[in-house]
């Protein structure tokens, strides 16, 4: 019997988990991560994240770094044929290396195990689960659970009865694009897609990505490439590998959803991640931390869920007010009006250019 089972080893799982260790709680740490399989996400972190990685004090290791280290983003309207610089301090990154790094700081009094859950039932003293992993199926009981697996969460749907909209994230890896130099970019084409697609060059090889609606998402992440190599001339014909998984896209405050009953959730699965970059790195972080700090503050299940609530307002209003700018960056006249205009845009000499040429 566990006191608390933590459901995925993200960003979200890791931290809640390395900060309730120590703690006389017996804490199952459940981690589903694939060898070298990381998330779908362009693995780039965003100065918020940053800020939450300093906010315990923690120094990013050499080897999680990749290059280039880019400081601006192509932002690329394909419809309108329209491009335009913006000045970004992301770390661009080894998204796997980094999910490993935050699991080895989790102390050894965790318990952590590889494996998937693949059902949750609510029992007399808590939960049971079923979980497979090195090659078994085991049963699991646990006082408390911590749902923390992503969007697809089985938590969520399991207690939680509050849908959220999804999305396919598809991306690949290319070794050669005819890209004429290493960029970050930030893709818009209605026409295929209601939401943004990115691509970063990462150690030699170019990552070419996007969130596109369930239904025929692959048909239109394969027009919004053809779109793309008509523009921009790019060469996708060397794929190395795909990777695909479910986005979310919270759209009311009640996608919002932090906990109630003994279950609670962090991360993607609580509906934290950004409506406008789907940036989710720090809200991990961050809602993880809080409820560790509910959980450290004592008391009954309820008033944990009442805290880690009341802890997590800040993040909701800051989270929800991006649903505002994302009417901005999507809306096609407004974006294309911000673009025309040059709004907070930066000018990019073409590389071996001096300024004055």
């Amino acid at each position: 019997m566990f006191d608390i089972a933590v459901i995925g080893a993200g960003p979200a799982g890791a931290t809640f988990a390395r900060l309730m260790a120590g703690q006389g709680l017996n804490i199952l740490l459940l981690d589903g991560q694939e060898e070298h399989n990381s998330k779908p996400c362009g693995g780039l972190l965003a100065p918020d994240a940053q800020k939450a990685l300093a906010h315990f004090d923690l120094v990013l290791p050499k080897s999680i770094l990749v290059d280039p280290q880019i400081f601006s983003v192509k932002t690329i309207d394909v419809a309108r044929r329209k491009i335009r610089y913006y000045s970004r301090h992301y770390l661009n990154i080894d998204r796997y290396a980094f999910d490993r790094w935050l699991v080895s700081l989790v102390p050894g009094t965790v318990e952590k195990r590889k494996g998937r859950c693949l059902k949750l039932e609510r029992e007399s003293e808590g939960f049971r689960l079923l979980v497979s992993g090195e090659g078994k199926k085991d049963w699991i009981q646990a006082r408390q659970l911590v749902g923390a697996d992503g969007a697809n969460s089985l938590v969520r749907k399991n207690f939680f009865d509050h849908p959220v909209k999804h999305y396919v994230a598809i991306q690949q890896w290319y070794r050669n694009t005819g890209a004429d130099a290493p960029f970050y970019s930030c893709v818009f084409d209605e026409e295929t897609s209601e939401s943004c697609s990115w691509s970063i060059c990462k150690d030699g090889s170019f990552i070419f990505g996007g969130c596109f609606a369930p239904e025929g998402c692959r048909e239109a992440f394969e027009r919004q490439k053809k779109r793309l190599a008509n523009y921009l001339g790019f060469d996708f014909s060397r794929c190395i590998k795909t990777e695909a998984c479910l986005a979310l896209r919270p759209r009311r405050l009640r996608d919002f959803q932090t906990g109630k009953d003994g279950v609670y959730l962090i991360g993607e699965a609580a509906g934290f991640i950004s409506p406008s970059s789907f940036e989710g790195i720090s809200s991990a972080i961050l809602s993880g931390s809080m409820l560790a700090e509910a959980f450290l503050e004592g008391g009954t299940a309820e008033r944990t869920a009442a805290r880690y609530r009341r802890k997590t307002a800040h993040l909701r209003v800051k989270l929800a007010l991006k649903m505002g700018k994302r009417w901005f960056m999507y809306t096609p006249l407004v974006r294309s009006w911000i673009m025309r205009t040059g709004i907070g845009s930066i000018d990019v000499w073409p590389s071996g250019t001096e300024a004055g040429q």
